[in-house]
């Protein structure tokens, strides 16, 4: 598989490429910035890091969808918008791990798939995965008597709140517990509040330091509390996902893909 990255030059961008480098399944073929970008006509291999690769960073999007066989893309939602759009019409197929999307950029992205195989999902963690899916079964077996609470953690420069991934835990947390997640969330608290609704699902934003990513799902009921809690110690473990999605992917038939699906979590 021939493999482009978008926003190669970035902290997430260089992970990529050391994650697809070391990928036995897979080549970099080509990475791209903005067209200012100061890092334009670098070997990516060197920024990220690593040993040269002979692929230097461009600001030709077009010419790197021509020579790849997928594109991944962690970059912003408008950007990763007009991406889906270039892979449309190249054919190229899509790991997109950008969050922050509103509903209807996830409908465009959506719509893409009937083009062509796009895996997308909020956290590309393995482990984050298993958290999704352990929290979704730890709220359908205790119950409305366990209240519900997400905490996220991320660094001072991180954009959107709640992270993506708090947002996917909301709603694998409303599915066990058979609740809309849409209706019962509740974003923080202040001032008199009253008791604590049993349909409520609290969801807390920290930004603070440089702190790569935690998240934790908190059941409290009588006499005891369940914590199911993931720490991301790098961000290269957002990329390796990504990588294996990205192999995974080859020969897929046009589809909108979920990380679950690449792991086989039912």
């Amino acid at each position: 598989m021939k493999i482009g990255i978008a926003g190669a030059a970035g902290r997430m961008g260089r992970a990529l490429v050391r994650a697809v480098c070391d990928h036995p399944g897979l080549v970099l073929a080509g990475a791209w910035e903005g067209n200012d970008h100061p890092a334009l006509g670098q070997d990516v291999g060197v920024l990220a890091g690593c040993d040269a690769c002979s692929v230097m960073l461009t600001d030709s999007a077009s010419a790197v969808m021509a020579a790849c066989d997928a594109i991944i893309d962690f970059t912003a939602p408008e950007v990763s918008i007009g991406i889906a759009r270039d892979a449309e019409v190249c054919g190229c197929a899509l790991v997109i791990g950008t969050t922050g999307f509103s509903q209807d950029q996830l409908a465009m992205l959506e719509k893409a798939g009937e083009k062509i195989p796009v895996v997308y999902a909020t956290n590309f963690s393995t482990g984050v995965n298993v958290l999704w899916s352990l929290a979704e079964q730890a709220a359908r077996l205790l119950g409305e008597q366990y209240d519900a609470e997400i905490v996220e953690i991320h660094h001072n420069q991180k954009k959107d709140a709640p992270s993506g991934t708090a947002v996917t835990l909301l709603e694998a947390i409303g599915r066990g517990k058979g609740l809309d997640p849409r209706q019962s969330v509740r974003y923080g608290r202040e001032g008199m509040i009253g008791a604590r609704k049993k349909s409520e699902i609290g969801v807390h934003s920290v930004r603070a330091g440089d702190i790569v990513g935690e998240h934790s799902a908190l059941f409290a009921g009588p006499n005891e509390r369940i914590e199911i809690k993931h720490l991301a110690h790098s961000r290269d473990v957002f990329a390796r996902g990504a990588a294996r999605a990205a192999a995974w992917l080859e020969g897929k038939k046009a589809g909108f893909y979920h990380m679950r699906d690449v792991l086989g979590i039912q």
